[in-house]
Order: C-alpha cells, then sequence, then structure tokens
C-alpha cells in the first residue's frame, strides 16, 4: 500500500455552497476549509445535510450554487473514494469483491493477487478471502467495503456514516481502519452521528444543522470548549430546534 505524502488535492475550499432538490433548500451557503492530516469528522442532528455535503464533495450531487475548489484545481480528483452506510456486496467472495475494484482502478492483473492480500491484511480480513461477501457481517462487509475504496489508491477517503448500526465490537474494528488510512496519508473526510466516534477519530470537526455551518474547530478544542450555545446543546445529548 501506499504512503501519501502531501497532495495538490488538499485544501478543499468551499465557498457559499448550496444545494436544492426542487423547493427544498438541503445546504445553504456552506463556506469552509477542509485541511490536509487527520480525519476531519462532519457532526449534526438527522437531516442537517451531512451526507448531501459529502455526496457532493464526491462528485455524485452537483452544488446548485457556489463553488468547491480541490487544493490548486477545480473538478473533482480522480484518486478519490467514498463509502457509503450499507455498501453493497458483489455476489463474489471478499478477495474477488477486491479483484473487480481494483480492475476498475485500471491497476495491471499481474498486481492483482499481491494489493488483495495487502488490503485483506490491512482491514483484517485476511481470513476471509474466499468466504462470499454477502455471508460476513455487517462489520465485516464494511472493512471490506474500505478495502475496495483503497484499491484505487484514493488521496481523499470519503465516509458517510461508516460505524452506523455496528456493535461495539464491529466499531472498534473499523475504526482501527480508519486510523491505518489516516497514518498512510489519506485525508479522511466521514460524516457521524456517533459523537464518541468524533471524539476518537477527528482531527477537525464540521458541525451542520438545517444545512448550515454551525462551527468548526480542532477537536480537542471543540469538544472542550463548545464554540456556541448551540454546539454546547448538542454536545450534551440535547435537542436541536
Amino acid at each position: 500500500m501506499t504512503m501519501h505524502g502531501p497532495t495538490s488535492d488538499l485544501p478543499i475550499l468551499l465557498e457559499n455552497v448550496g444545494f436544492s432538490a426542487g423547493a427544498s433548500h438541503i445546504l445553504h451557503d456552506v463556506s469552509l476549509a477542509i485541511p490536509s492530516g487527520g480525519p476531519t469528522v462532519v457532526i449534526g442532528p438527522n437531516g442537517s445535510g451531512k451526507t448531501t455535503l459529502l455526496r457532493i464533495l464526491s462528485g455524485l450531487l452537483v452544488a446548485t450554487r457556489g463553488c468547491i475548489a480541490w487544493g490548486t484545481r477545480d473538478a473533482v480528483p480522480e484518486r478519490l473514494a467514498i463509502v457509503f452506510q450499507r455498501p453493497t456486496m458483489l455476489r463474489r467472495s471478499a478477495a474477488a469483491n477486491l479483484r473487480y475494484a481494483l480492475r476498475a482502478a485500471h491497476i495491471p492483473r499481474a498486481a492483482h493477487a499481491k494489493r488483495t492480500a495487502e488490503l485483506l491484511a490491512l482491514v483484517g480480513l485476511e481470513a476471509f478471502g474466499e468466504r462470499p461477501a454477502r455471508r460476513l457481517s455487517g462489520g465485516e462487509q464494511q472493512r471490506l467495503a474500505l478495502a475496495r475504496a483503497l484499491a484505487r489508491d484514493p488521496t481523499v477517503l470519503l465516509l458517510d456514516e461508516p460505524t452506523a448500526s455496528l456493535d461495539p465490537a464491529a466499531t472498534k474494528s473499523v475504526e482501527e481502519v480508519i486510523r491505518a488510512v489516516a497514518a498512510r496519508g489519506i485525508k479522511v473526510v466521514m460524516t457521524t452521528h456517533d459523537l464518541g466516534a468524533a471524539r476518537r477519530l477527528a482531527a477537525d470537526v464540521v458541525m451542520l444543522h438545517r444545512g448550515r455551518v454551525l462551527a468548526t474547530g480542532p477537536s480537542p478544542v471543540f469538544f472542550s470548549t463548545p464554540p456556541n450555545a448551540d454546539v454546547a446543546t448538542f454536545l450534551a445529548g440535547n435537542l436541536l430546534l
């Protein structure tokens, strides 16, 4: 696996980004600077626009206003990958899922066996390569989805609620993979409703509420000294209206 150095795809700069679907305004004037370094974690109540923001960053949705710059360019980088909350497993073995991803990423066939073994080892599934992917547990499928995303050797990895609905043991395993990915120099941008996961993983935090940026900041300061009353309310486990 590649250890990434600084990438020209960072920082990600969003300026007055908005997204509307019909008469529904989902994101409003989002301006952000997502830096290089450790994971950026996006938090906020359900319906705050977290997933929409991630889909816009991935290029799956196009912002209806505003602009996004990726380092020195304004196009979504080729070496970007996204993992969804409920990834779809192909009807084949775990290893074959990875070989499919390697082919899609145009990795030379001669490298497939070695890369497949490396990816399975990275996510702790080296003993499950020949098991049908759809027979893996939820946590194992999520780790396999992470490995598939890493097959394209991304510089930026987007994760949408990667530990949602997982039990504590599976959550711990997925978080260990995320730490390993970040340690390799891959920029992770993830959404989560789990404040514990955000505290454990985030280098910096973005909080959305009703489609707007409520606050941003380095993780230790954000959680120890909430920047405003609404953030303090949310971090205390209370509802935001």
